[in-house]
Formats: structure tokens, sequence, C-alpha cells
């Protein structure tokens, strides 16, 4: 394979994909290798474009200079990413490379409205584009290079795990696709009326806008925030759960600093009858576990909790199979009792879906306080309310 033996010729130590330098090497390469091909074809797709007079062509052109662009930002990205930590941003820079997504994407977005407008104007005047040998030649040979770049730019973000090359080797296939439209439309125009190289040409600049939303969209996703991966979640509980000492776990929160920079912060339920000391030496081993098997550097916060007590266990039972009669979707976890003589707190976390709403989640609690306190008046819940999480923990 081509950019396997590219990239081994100029990427140094190109297996190390872990170390930084090489990570930024793979950017790097990955946009110079952007940059040379869209160039080409800019220029070629804009020479003949103005030639046969064709909006489309000249469309498809422009598509490949903002993609060259796109490449340029994507380069600078991978190097300002891979910067050391400093003092002002202790977990580095890796950020950087979704915010050249994001630029990347408005590049798209505003090429692509440009093109719309140009194209519209040449469906209310529309001329009929000059046919030749040589124009196939080169749409033909264009659709072969973006085809290539395609599985090659995919390669290399798959990689590393570059959002920002895997959005541009999307991006190759979308112009792939775009330019056989135009290699049809400059066909049909020798069949049907000139208006369908305006109508191409549209096509073209509506597909470019769409996916450049479409990457703005998960770009601004995950700068935002988003939900664990549920793969990565489950396998972060399997390991702190596969310990006998640890009775369940919640609150599974993962900060994504970029790619290779990524922290998590976990609370685990365990005896409060077991010695602190105990209990320290596990959460650490579990801490270097997750580390060395996931690359994921994780904060494992212990929550005590009474288990020899028939009394508690019996009342977090009853709770447990109260709620779930209101609502199979909900959980429980931090069960916690005090036992007094007029009133007995019941203090406990409830996990409710997203999709609930805010009237829903009070008619909850409301039914839940009040199917409890059916069973004792002594009892008080106490119960903050937390959002049911998007993956599945396994049971003990």
């Amino acid at each position: 394979m081509l950019i396997r033996f590219l990239t081994k010729s100029f990427i140094k130590d190109a297996e190390n994909i872990t170390a930084p330098s090489v990570r930024s090497a793979y950017g790097v390469f990955g946009g110079i290798l952007g940059i040379i091909c869209n160039i080409v074809l800019f220029v070629l797709k804009l020479t003949i474009g103005t030639l046969v007079n064709s909006i489309a062509i000249v469309s498809d052109a422009f598509n490949n200079l903002s993609d060259m662009g796109s490449s340029i930002v994507a380069m600078i990205g991978a190097k300002l990413s891979n910067q050391r930590p400093d003092e002002e941003h202790p977990f580095g820079h890796g950020r950087f490379e979704y915010i050249s997504s994001l630029i990347v994407s408005f590049i798209i977005i505003t090429m692509g409205f440009e093109l719309v407008k140009s194209s519209f104007h040449k469906i209310l005047n529309p001329v009929r584009p000059e046919f030749n040998i040589m124009l196939l030649t080169i749409l033909g040979v264009s659709v072969l290079i973006k085809l290539w770049m395609f599985f090659a730019v995919k390669f290399l973000g798959k990689k590393i795990n570059s959002d920002v090359l895997l959005a541009t080797s999307s991006d190759s296939l979308n112009d792939a696709i775009a330019t056989t439209v135009i290699l049809l439309s400059v066909v049909l125009c020798n069949f049907l009326p000139p208006v369908i190289d305006g109508i191409a040409g549209t096509a073209v600049a509506i597909m470019i806008c769409i996916s450049g939303i479409k990457l703005a969209w998960e770009t601004i996703g995950t700068l935002l925030g988003t939900s664990p991966d549920p793969i990565v979640a489950e396998k972060i509980a399997e390991i702190i759960l596969s310990d006998n000492e640890i009775l369940g776990i919640h609150d599974l929160i993962v900060h994504d600093y970029g790619p290779g920079r990524t922290l998590a912060s976990v609370h685990a339920e365990v005896s409060c009858e077991k010695s602190a000391i105990m209990l320290h030496e596990i959460i650490d081993a579990l801490e270097m576990r997750i580390m060395e098997e996931l690359g994921i550097e994780t904060v494992i916060h212990t929550d005590p909790i009474l288990v020899s007590n028939d009394k508690v266990n019996e009342t977090r039972e009853m709770v447990k199979n109260i709620i779930a009669e209101i609502n199979s979707e909900l959980g429980m976890h931090d069960f916690r009792m005090t036992d007094g003589e007029t009133r007995i707190n019941l203090i406990f976390d409830l996990e409710v879906p997203f999709e609930l709403t805010d009237d829903e989640r009070k008619e909850t609690l409301s039914m839940i306080k009040k199917n409890i306190t059916t069973q004792d008046e002594r009892f008080a819940c106490v119960i903050k309310v937390d959002n049911k999480p998007s993956y599945s923990i396994p049971k003990k």
C-alpha cells in the first residue's frame, strides 16, 4: 500500500503513535498530502472549467481550494495540539485539534454558500459547457485522486485517532462523489438543456454545505462535552468491579482534552468496615491498571457504605423495589440511613433518564416519597437527582 510506504519513508519512528512528536508528524504529513493534491486539482479544474464555461466544474475547483485551506488548518492544528503542557494549560493543548476541525468546517460552509449563489446565477442564465475528451479525462483522474486521498487520509486518521484527519478523509469522499456528479452533468449537457450545469453546480455546493455543517455539529459536541463512549465506560467499570472489595460504581465522568489526553473520575462503593489503608492500596492499583490498559488517567473516589446491617439492607431493597415499580428506567445508589426514634432519614441518589421533563421528575420524586412513607411514616427521604448514564454497568 502506497500510503504505508510513504509514512514509513517520511515519518521517523512511524509505529510509535503514542509519542506526541510522531502524532504531530502524522498530522503534518496528512496536511502536506492534502495541500499538494488539492492545489493540483484546483489548478486543473479551474483551468478546464473556465475554458469550457462550466460553473459546475469551477464550483468543484473552488471546493478543492477550500480543501487545501482545510489541510493547512489541520497541519497547523496538529503542531499546536502537541505542545507540552504549561502552567496555564496543565492538561496540554490537545483541544487545538478540535478547534482546527471547527475552523475547517466554517471554511467548508462559507465556500459552499458562495458556490450556491454562483450556481443559482447559472441556473437563471444557463450556458452550455463545451464538450471534449480532455475534460472527461481530467475529471476522471480527479475522481481517482480524491478516492486515493480518502483511503490514504483515513488510514492516517485511524492510525493516530485524529478527528481532523478523519473529517478530511470524509470530505475527500464527498469530493469524489461531487466530481462524479459533475462528470455526468457535462455529458448530459449534450443531450439536455444547459441549465443542467447550474443544477449540478448547486447540488455540489449544497453537498459541500451539508458536510461542513455536519463536521461543525460533531466538533461543537466534542468541545461542549459528550457522554463517555459506552465501550470505554464499560471497560473502566469492568476493571474497577473486578476487585471484590468494590461493591458498585456510579458517577463516571470522562474528560476529553484531545486525542491521547483523557481523564476520568468515578465513585466506587466500598464497605465502611474495611481498613482505609487497604482500600487506598486497592484504589491505587485500579487507577494504575486503567492507565496501563486504556491510557486514561483516573481518579477513583470511595463511597463507604454499611453492608453488615440487616435493617439497612432490608430498607435499601425496599426502596429499590418501590423505585422499580414506579419506573423501571430509574436507578439508585449511595444509599444511607440515619435511624432516629421519631424520624428515619433515607438518603440516596436517584438516577433519572434525560428524557424526563422537569414536571415529570417532580412527579416521580413525589410518588417515591409517598410510597416509601406508606411503609413507615417515620421515613423521610433526602434525594439527590442525577441523570442516568448512557452506558451500562456490569453487575457484581
